[in-house]
């Protein structure tokens, strides 16, 4: 808890406490009261009880050792692509994906005032690594340094910290409220159409058959044998059974750089004959396949 800045430490007691008296109820997220997680959080199960969590792997331990019921954690962002990191956590979580929820991101550049009330010039703006990245012409145009922070919230929470006027933050309008910041401006992501696609994770699977209905996705690593056309024969696997993948991602594991590893969505789950066949087939050419989960599709992909 004390990794947090000083004005975040009451309201994440509070948030701990409460989901301490339920935790079947928690649902754990990356960052301080006040961060894009925690709003998604809100939205993806209004009916839970947020449990801020410092990093990604504390959100994810809270989970595996019954802290909460489950865990919302970006994985990746319109904008700025892959959350780091989320590639290689998911599959050591020992988690299983449940569902997905996809948010539409707004930033604003937010400060204390100088004496005089008005606010800058800033030397400096503090924010998640993923928030300065969906900001960089905005900063760069004002010559502000983005400065990286754990996330949006802890950011703002610092910044009113340090009470110094030539700082600002990053971060969602709520943690300008929640910590005494006042928005400089509005709306300082890049593009227009901001959003970042968040998963639910659960100790348990979700059972394929009470997909039944719904149009299903399933998220998957493997490993190539390192071997000529081994991915082309590993994809060709789904043209065939007339299987749509809407995700490839490849990334290496280790340091022998011989093979990538590759994270997938696919539309359809286990049960579906297509899709059965698909990744028996998948199986047989590639080192390595687990499979992340299956969960209702939240928005059509195309």
């Amino acid at each position: 808890m004390h990794s947090f800045p000083t004005p975040a430490l009451a309201m994440v007691e509070r948030m701990r406490a409460a989901a301490a008296e339920d935790p079947d109820r928690a649902i754990a997220f990356q960052g301080a009261p006040g961060a894009n997680s925690h709003r998604a959080a809100c939205e993806a199960a209004p009916d839970h009880l947020p449990l801020p969590c410092f990093g990604f792997e504390d959100a994810l331990e809270a989970v595996k050792d019954g802290r909460a019921g489950c865990a919302i954690i970006p994985i990746e962002n319109s904008q700025h692509g892959r959350v780091a990191d989320i590639h290689f956590l998911l599959p050591r979580s020992g988690l299983s994906i449940v569902g997905e929820h996809f948010m539409r991101i707004t930033h604003a550049l937010m400060a204390v005032p100088n004496e005089d009330g008005g606010f800058g010039p800033f030397e400096a703006a503090y924010s998640h690594p993923q928030a300065l990245g969906q900001s960089r012409l905005f900063l760069r145009e004002r010559g502000i340094v983005p400065l990286s922070h754990a996330d949006t919230a802890g950011a703002a929470a610092f910044v009113a910290e340090k009470a110094n006027p030539r700082l600002a933050a990053i971060a969602p309008r709520l943690a300008g409220e929640l910590y005494g910041l006042q928005v400089v401006e509005d709306r300082v992501e890049d593009a227009p159409d901001n959003t970042t696609r968040f998963v639910v994770l659960s100790r348990e699977p979700l059972d394929p058959a009470a997909l039944d209905g719904n149009t299903a996705m399933t998220t998957f690593v493997f490993e190539v044998k390192n071997v000529p056309a081994a991915l082309y024969k590993a994809l060709g696997c789904f043209a065939t059974n007339g299987v749509n993948m809407t995700k490839l991602e490849s990334y290496q594991q280790g340091t022998s750089f011989a093979a990538s590893m590759f994270y997938a969505d696919i539309e359809g789950a286990p049960g579906d004959p297509r899709v059965d066949r698909a990744l028996e087939e998948l199986a047989f050419h590639c080192k390595a396949l687990r499979l992340l989960g299956s969960y209702r599709q939240a928005r059509a992909r195309g």
